[in-house]
């Protein structure tokens, strides 16, 4: 297919749910151009669908088809990303990779680095799952470098204090320590936040909140991260759709024993058939959790540990900042749910943190209230941007936005 642009980067963002995509253009004047973006669900184990938006048209589009298995939708979806206008331009691959253990930048993929990689799974299982995505990729693409961009590199700058478990010191010396997730994310909100609102404001003492399906908060000062909610797995912290969050060791040794319970059994229990979903046991969805909360106690239990987690961890980030300036909500609930935001905000004005009710039904930018010490903001994230805009600088594509 013949295409007008001459470089371009598809970055590939996998998931428990899905693989999120976007083709961007790296055009002359060294900025990146998006090209379209979308997502392929994993809906079932047959039926899979690509939803996506031509960036130009903004027009959305939906395609189904049938896939064997989650091997086979990798397959389908190469076949459709090759079909794309500006495919045949595409110089790079970008990967977003969970977990970077000692990887703190990002790096070009190579056997040895897949190598690395695989040697860590059994730390994080649910999610170096990517491995299988980049392989694939490279064998249907070989001529086409790839770039792996790590989600726990944002957090690399957290203080030992912030970092160390309280177990033998032997764990650590093996790397298990609290690393942080969702730094794709993290290092796009705090990039936007200085455009909007100067360098002086990003300096200062920040929250940011990227509530999801996955969902986390970090606590920024001076630029860098100093904490943040998840963990040695993305699995701790907040209760999210289908993970525990933090949980008593006590519980998970108990229950193995009790249900007799493997180590695989076990992961899968946590991270798949917990969270939002445990608690309701019908959906993990907040959207439908907040439609049948008035007739289903389960569910408005789900929503308010959901809210009271994420309220008790402002609180504690507040502290370890030593105050708070800004407070920015993300992610799919973040960005879309003014009724989330508003029962998380209640209570905490002694925090100066007071919302503007109308301003926050409206999604505006800035939903906090005129006058109030902590400014609140909604800022849409964008890991696909940065894992392009990563890919470039390690291959030398472009330097500036």
């Amino acid at each position: 297919m013949m295409s007008l642009i001459n470089n371009a980067v598809v970055t590939i963002n996998g998931g428990s749910s899905g693989i999120k995509f976007a083709l961007y253009e790296v055009e002359v004047s060294e900025s990146l151009k998006p090209v379209f973006y979308g997502e392929m669900e994993f809906i079932g184990p047959r039926a899979n669908k690509i939803n996506f938006t031509e960036n130009v048209t903004k027009k959305k589009n939906s395609v189904s088809m049938e896939a064997s298995d989650p091997g086979d939708a990798i397959h389908l979806l190469m076949d459709w990303l090759v079909k794309q206008e500006g495919f045949n331009a595409v110089t790079a691959i970008g990967h977003r990779v969970v977990h970077g253990m000692k990887y703190t930048e990002p790096q070009l993929i190579t056997p040895e680095l897949v190598d690395a990689l695989r040697s860590i799974c059994e730390y994080d299982p649910e999610h170096l799952g990517t491995i299988k995505l980049i392989e694939t990729f490279a064998l249907r693409f070989p001529a086409i470098q790839q770039v792996a961009c790590f989600d726990t590199s944002f957090h690399t700058s957290m203080p030992a204090v912030a970092k160390i478990l309280p177990i033998p010191r032997r764990f650590g010396a093996k790397g298990i320590h609290r690393y942080g997730f969702h730094g794709l994310s993290y290092a796009y909100l705090m990039e936007q936040l200085e455009q909007i609102a100067g360098r002086e404001t990003a300096q200062g003492k920040i929250i940011l909140a990227h509530l999801g399906n996955g969902a986390s908060l970090a606590a920024v000062k001076a630029g860098k991260s100093i904490d943040t909610s998840m963990g040695f797995t993305p699995t701790s912290g907040l209760p999210m759709s289908t993970r525990t969050g933090d949980l008593d060791p006590g519980v998970a040794s108990y229950i193995m024993r009790s249900e007799n319970l493997s180590p695989e059994q076990f992961s899968r229990m946590v991270n798949h058939e917990s969270g939002l979903f445990g608690i309701s046991g019908t959906s993990s969805d907040m959207r439908e959790l907040l439609k049948s909360e008035s007739t289903d106690s389960r569910a408005a239990e789900a929503v308010e540990l959901f809210c009271y987690q994420t309220k008790k961890w402002i609180g504690s980030f507040a502290a370890a900042l030593g105050g708070l300036d800004t407070l920015v909500f993300s992610g799919g609930i973040g960005e879309h749910s003014p009724e989330i935001r508003s029962r998380i905000c209640a209570g905490l004005s002694f925090l100066g943190i007071e919302l503007d009710e109308t301003k926050n039904i409206n999604n505006d930018a800035i939903i906090s209230a005129g006058g109030t010490k902590v400014c609140i903001r909604v800022i849409h994230t964008n890991e696909e941007f940065m894992i392009s805009k990563l890919t470039c600088k390690v291959l030398n594509f472009i330097v500036g936005k």
